[in-house]
């Protein structure tokens, strides 16, 4: 019973003195913890990422002007193409038909002009004997006149040649006129049939589109149709082909937020990914910013077209790209985490920058913000910081040469990065023990 109640008295003591060095411990832990980050020098760099689709530099649509059925078809996907190369046909007979009956049109127009001149120069010939009659007219006239002067006949004959004198002059008129009318009739003829070899022009220029050739040099895309189809030509033309000019030289059409189209100019560089090829980064430039808005549920944005050089021609189009424009970058400058930007201690305040009616210091570039470094006792102290650029991890820090700071934000220096709290304080009782 001794040795049972000796152990039984060991072994509560050696619990309380556990407790008692535990809860020691415990009460000598600091209230407040802070996680810290180092002040770093390196490079920073701004972008702005965006999606967007990658796109041949040139695509043709290729339609028809023309309506019919398709009787053949001459390529297909990923068929390369020659400018002029016949790719598609619409059956021609209709047109041939129209053509066929312009040139009958024509033929009649021509031999209405044949007609119109014959009539012409009948005319010209009536005006040569109108003309032979009034002279003659003429003179019987002026004989007959010497001869009633002279005595040798009556008066009446002179009178009867004048009459037919006069009639000759409105004959000559009159043949006249119809030579003028003849003349008219041979330009309405010949207007005719320009009219006709017009019509004539334009029924053969719809034949020649029912064979739909290719504009450019290219690669065909996208194909709509197939033989035995038929094709409508109204309002709009329809799309049968669509053709890459070229697959080495491409873009890519980056949708961009409007909160950041301000910083995209053209000369900047991109780079971009693709789901297609992960791991690999594929480089580009600027070259335009469109300022023709898209609007979709309220989100307003830009297209940036980034071009850049498919030269092995594993890019294809349609892909879907992850697009980053490097807007600015920095060559070692100072620069802090941005956690440590957005911690606040209570009760730590920066340093007044001195009396109050002392001259004040210029303004500083960049935008104000707060860090904290801890001191020798470990406290936080709080310094008003001037920031520059940020690439969304790191902020870069200016300090100015001479400054009150330059001194204390250099590179190692610890900053504040957070704040770690005790659950509670110490416990006013221990745990009970029951023996």
């Amino acid at each position: 019973m001794k040795r049972s109640q000796w152990m039984t008295g060991v072994v509560v003591l050696a619990l309380v003195a556990g407790g008692a060095w535990w809860w020691s411990q415990r009460s000598a832990q600091p209230a407040v913890q802070y996680r810290t980050a180092p002040i770093e020098r390196g490079g920073l760099q701004v972008s702005v990422s965006a999606s967007g689709t990658v796109n041949p530099v040139t695509q043709v649509s290729v339609g028809t002007q023309v309506s019919g059925q398709v009787r053949a078809v001459y390529v297909d996907f990923n068929t390369e193409v020659k400018a002029g190369q016949l790719i598609a046909e619409i059956d021609p007979q209709t047109f041939e038909y129209r053509v066929s009956s312009a040139q009958a049109d024509v033929n009649a127009a021509r031999a209405a002009v044949a007609i119109a001149v014959a009539n012409a120069a009948s005319s010209r010939a009536n005006v040569s004997r109108v003309q032979s009659d009034l002279a003659e007219a003429q003179r019987t006239h002026e004989r007959n006149l010497s001869l009633v002067a002279q005595g040798f006949i009556a008066q009446s004959e002179a009178d009867r040649t004048r009459a037919v004198l006069v009639s000759a002059q409105e004959s000559l008129r009159a043949v006249q006129a119809l030579v003028g009318v003849s003349e008219a009739q041979i330009q309405s003829a010949q207007a005719s049939v320009a009219q006709r070899e017009a019509a004539l022009a334009q029924a053969r220029i719809d034949l020649s589109r029912t064979r739909i050739t290719s504009p450019v040099n290219g690669i065909v895309i996208k194909r709509t149709v197939e033989k035995g189809q038929t094709v409508a030509a109204s309002l709009q033309a329809p799309e049968l082909f669509v053709i890459a000019q070229n697959l080495s030289d491409m873009q890519v059409d980056a949708s961009i937020d409007e909160a950041d189209v301000g910083r995209i100019q053209p000369g900047l560089k991109a780079s971009f990914t693709v789901d297609a090829f992960p791991g690999q980064t594929f480089e580009g430039e600027v070259r335009q910013v469109r300022k023709a808005a898209t609007n979709v549920s309220n989100v307003v944005t830009y297209v940036a077209v980034v071009r850049f050089a498919n030269a092995s021609g594993r890019l294809l189009p349609g892909m879907t790209a992850n697009v980053r424009v490097v807007t600015e970058s920095r060559e070692s400058v100072l620069k802090v985490a941005n956690a440590a930007l957005r911690v606040r201690v209570p009760g730590v305040e920066p340093a007044s920058a001195g009396p109050a009616d002392a001259p004040a210091a210029p303004a500083s570039p960049g935008r104000a913000g707060r860090i904290h470094l801890l001191d020798a006792k470990g406290q936080p102290v709080a310094y008003p910081v001037r920031l520059g650029v940020s690439d969304g991890t790191a902020t870069e820090l200016l300090v100015a040469p001479g400054s009150s700071e330059a001194g204390v934000l250099v590179e190692g220096a610890q900053v504040v990065t957070g704040v770690t709290a005790k659950a509670s304080g110490p416990r006013t009782s221990g745990p009970r023990m029951s023996f």
